[in-house]
């Protein structure tokens, strides 16, 4: 593992950011799908509500340590993790 500590660390927060950015898109292909579908959500509630506080610790870690990758792409994530919680709980009210 010495190879890894030859790369810069600029390299890695680059492609940390790039792939920060690869995990938000899929959420927002998420949010779109559920957004679009007429169909009744099957995502749980436990599963919204827990990754928007995993990506919310992330964000914070990388706050704290100053670690741009870490909190740009979480403070994204939050965000589009909690519209995509506000689609599926105003589904679930219209459909009562």
């Amino acid at each position: 593992m010495d190879f890894l500590f030859q790369i810069p660390k600029s390299i890695f927060e680059t492609f940390g950011v790039i792939f920060g950015f690869c995990g938000c898109l899929v959420i927002a292909i998420q949010v779109y799908k559920e957004y679009k579908s007429n169909m009744p959500s099957s995502l749980s509630m436990g599963f919204l509500v827990g990754w928007i506080f995993i990506y919310f610790f992330w964000g914070l870690y990388g706050l704290r340590f100053g670690t741009l990758a870490l909190w740009l792409s979480n403070g994204i994530a939050v965000i589009i993790q909690t519209t995509l919680l506000v689609i599926v709980m105003r589904k679930r009210k219209n459909k009562l």
